[in-house]
């Protein structure tokens, strides 16, 4: 599932590549893109290409995004779901490490992390920094060395899937989800992956929302590990 806001010029290249990408023969790809309200063509460009698209009527931002696509695979009795950006910054050619490692490990989530080998896009100095905070938070409410939780580059299996598809967080929900996947029993891995630069837009968070970031993620990340267990 991709996520997408505003993506008409990086989702080409991007459902190309999902569409020549070769997995095992017990895998069938179904490329679905989330057209979260944009502005642009991302909608008609997802059409072009044979896709399916789930077209929100109103922009809910990352969260309700990454949810509105569980809920469709809930629906649809999938197996997993993978998470990717629509902006090119996630390689559908690593997309086989979060297979392996879900085979592997018998995780219910399985993330794609830049910082276990350290290859590929690193991201700025700032957003590193930031990441480190969120990696220590996550351990103290999780007990688990979480290195990328900001990533979303992610892998969903049933478990976590039926979980998130009706407790997902709102804005800015990777650090926050772990808090619920963890809570709820489910197992978390981390598998290194090779990132890219985005190749077209800018991300939704800049130099002047990263403080007010950090602090809204910390609190929902607090009110979640705090809140009682359904």
């Amino acid at each position: 599932m991709l996520p997408c806001y505003n993506e008409q010029h990086a989702l080409p290249a991007l459902l190309n590549e999902l569409r020549d990408l070769q997995l095992p023969e017990k895998y069938s790809l179904h490329i679905s893109v989330i057209n979260d309200c944009s502005k642009d063509d991302t909608k008609h460009v997802a059409k072009e290409h044979g896709v399916h698209v789930i077209d929100l009527p109103v922009n809910l931002g990352i969260g309700g995004a990454v949810q509105s696509g569980l809920k469709y695979a809930l629906k649809n009795d999938f197996d997993l779901a993978i998470q990717m950006d629509g902006d090119g910054q996630h390689p559908p050619k690593e997309l086989h490490k979060l297979l392996n490692c879900n085979e592997t490990s018998g995780a219910n989530v399985v993330i794609g992390s830049r910082f276990i080998e350290k290859k590929g896009f690193q991201t700025s100095f700032m957003r590193r920094a930031g990441i480190k905070y969120f990696h220590w938070l996550n351990k103290l409410m999780t007990r688990q060395n979480i290195y990328d939780s900001t990533s979303g580059y992610r892998l969903f299996d049933r478990k976590a899937i039926a979980l998130a598809a009706n407790n997902y967080p709102d804005d800015y929900p990777e650090p926050e989800s772990l808090v619920i996947f963890a809570k709820a029993g489910l197992k978390i891995a981390e598998t290194p992956v090779q990132m890219a630069e985005r190749t077209s837009g800018k991300s939704s968070i800049g130099k002047s929302a990263s403080l007010y970031y950090t602090i809204k993620v910390t609190l929902a990340m607090f009110f979640s590990f705090i809140r009682k267990q359904n």
